[in-house]
């Protein structure tokens, strides 16, 4: 059983068959995924809900200094426990984590958990797998250790792949976010100079941008809540620029901080920061049509031009085979 699995994964025709089903499978994925989406805004303004309860609920229990009473469902529950007993959160979990987390927008204690156990259980299973097939499948002169550091190598790969997903999900977000930020902050300022004051405004901004992007729509309404329920509204502008991780954000939360302190005009500065929002996103739009052409010069080479020659050429090839015969 394993020289047959061995046979076919060192058999070029299975492979090439195999490299061919896997992009065709990736091309329809990549085409039809776009019109299987669905808006998820409902979904969202729902899960705000929940966590203005929570902020309240939380402010509650430290004015009255009770306990917080937290429900696991059971799977909640299961991962607790494992993460518990085996004290991952000690030994897996760092600051950078928890702040990946919340940009990614994952701020459940579920998602927590899940990381914790996706960080331990990945290496180990990927260090059992790697190492399984380089101690029985694979062929060649290498000794035990080389073996054993392909499975290390592996375990490495585990360990850092929770943080890539996070990674990934939290440019998506900002990607998103980084989009409609300046029409957001025109809208923002609109409703500043019509004289509403600071949590109305997120409030409106927040149902206007949802529907160009949910994720902005998402962080403005839980910085509404903050500010309604948070002693402090310094804190809930830094927990605003703290969980989108924008400098534009940053700057914004910043304008707020001084205008409250201070007494600093708020329109001009929200128009200065709207204006050089602006310009930025036209930079970034810039410097991604200058890299095109670079980007699609090796597509060029390896899959129209072989096409264009085959084009011109096979007439001619087949002119020449009619005259010899």
């Amino acid at each position: 059983m394993i020289d047959q699995i061995a046979a076919k994964i060192f058999d070029m025709q299975f492979l090439l068959a195999l490299s061919v089903g896997i992009g065709t499978i990736a091309t329809i994925l990549s085409i039809g995924i776009p019109f299987l989406e669905r808006s998820n805004l409902d979904g969202r303004m729902k899960a705000i809900t929940v966590e203005r309860d929570k902020i309240r609920t939380k402010e509650r229990e430290k004015l009255f200094k009770d306990k917080p009473k937290v429900r696991h469902t059971s799977a909640t529950g299961k991962l607790k426990d494992i993460v518990d007993q085996l004290n991952l959160s000690k030994h897996l979990h760092d600051d950078r984590a928890k702040t990946l987390l919340n940009q990614a927008g994952l701020r459940s204690q579920q998602a927590e958990y899940g990381f914790l156990f996706a960080r331990m259980a990945l290496p180990i299973g990927l260090f059992i797998l790697a190492s399984g097939y380089a101690l029985a499948i694979m062929e060649g002169d290498m000794s035990i250790m080389m073996r054993l550091g392909i499975g290390l190598f592996a375990g490495y790969i585990g360990l850092q792949l929770p943080m890539m997903y996070l990674n990934n999900i939290v440019q998506k977000r900002q990607s998103s976010m980084r989009r409609a930020f300046p029409d957001a902050l025109d809208l923002l300022l609109i409703c500043v100079e019509t004289g509403m004051s600071l949590e109305p405004s997120f409030n409106k901004v927040a149902a206007e941008i949802g529907v160009q992007s949910v994720e902005l729509a998402e962080e403005l309404s839980i910085v509404t809540a903050e500010l309604s329920y948070l002693p402090q509204r310094r804190t809930a502008l830094e927990n605003f620029a703290t969980r989108t991780g924008l400098d534009d954000v940053k700057q914004l939360t910043t304008v707020l901080i001084q205008s409250e302190r201070y007494g600093t005009p708020l329109g001009s500065a929200l128009r200065v920061i709207s204006q050089e929002s602006r310009d930025m996103r036209m930079l970034e739009a810039e410097k991604k049509a200058a890299s095109l052409p670079p980007k699609l010069t090796v597509p060029m080479i390896l899959f129209f031009l072989p096409v264009l020659f085959a084009v011109i050429i096979t007439p001619a090839v087949i002119q020449i085979q009619g005259v010899q015969q």
